[in-house]
């Protein structure tokens, strides 16, 4: 495998390429890191740790080309614009092939291939993509994040309720900075991974009804979790203010817990991170300080 890799993180400037870049600082010196980001304030602002930062979006093949020469292993952090992914993800795929990349990992969802998520259907595109490029592809098959419930924890305190039409699925979340650290080791790796398909998940599960119980707990206040038919989450979700295609997208994602699509307990992330996945009481805690 290559000696001393040039790593390249596309994203480099969203929640989790940031924490992926923190994590690479730990394992390689800064030369070998370069972080693709699509303004020059996050250029600026991360050139500050001594990586190099290309601009440049996924919709933008000469600057991925020009991000990719020099580069070994490339870390394709999944888009955020949902319905143009799969071209996106693509252009960064070919320019990686151009530049004979010996390594490419991408970040999808957990169990991808049979997933009922409709947010899974542009992951399945570009798995597709990537087995077809010849490339050697290492999937990152990450389930939700932890911080995806605790973006309004002190709101959610006031009001007493969490809303949402997840039932009783089983959800096998992890933190952020659990995925970022499997991503950076994905990169750093000297084992010959290509091909390799992690399904990526937390040590515990948790329901709904249990993360309130936690909260509950934790706060010294009652929340309580109220079920609800996907219809009527995604209706209270755009009549609290979101697009009509955002509440659409989180009922779907919600209704696919219930059937337990978030859930896995086969310790993968914590055996690859070489320790216990971060435990929903302590990402709670830290919330709540916030």
């Amino acid at each position: 495998m290559t000696n001393n890799p040039r790593i390249l993180v596309t994203g480099a400037n969203g929640k989790l390429g940031r924490l992926v870049v923190a994590s690479l600082l730990k394992k390689v010196p800064a030369a070998q890191i370069s972080g693709l980001v699509r303004k020059s304030e996050a250029a600026a602002e991360l050139g500050t740790l001594g990586i190099s930062t290309p601009m440049g979006d996924y919709s933008d093949t000469a600057a991925l080309d020009k991000a990719m020469d020099g580069i070994d292993h490339v870390l394709l952090i999944s888009g955020s614009e949902v319905g143009k992914r799969i071209p996106q993800h693509t252009n960064v795929i070919e320019a990686a092939k151009r530049a004979g990349v010996k390594r490419i990992a991408y970040t999808s969802i957990v169990h991808c291939d049979t997933s009922p998520l409709g947010l899974a259907d542009e992951h399945r595109g570009t798995e597709a993509a990537l087995k077809a490029s010849g490339l050697p592809y290492v999937l990152l098959r990450n389930s939700w994040y932890t911080e995806n419930y605790l973006g309004n924890v002190a709101m959610d305190v006031e009001r007493g309720v969490i809303i949402g039409c997840s039932g009783n699925g089983r959800i096998s979340a992890a933190t952020r900075a659990d995925y970022a650290e499997a991503g950076a080791i994905a990169m750093t790796t000297a084992e010959d991974i290509g091909g390799r398909i992690y399904e990526l998940a937390g040590d515990e599960a948790f329901t709904m009804a249990q993360f309130t119980e936690e909260l509950s707990r934790q706060a010294g206040k009652t929340v309580v979790y109220q079920d609800m038919s996907p219809e009527d989450y995604k209706a209270a979700l755009v009549a609290a203010g979101l697009p009509e295609f955002v509440g659409a997208l989180l009922a779907n994602s919600s209704a696919g817990a219930a059937t337990d699509a978030l859930f896995d307990d086969g310790k993968q992330l914590s055996t690859l991170i070489g320790r216990p996945t971060t435990p929903l009481s302590r990402s709670i805690a830290t919330a709540l300080k916030k």
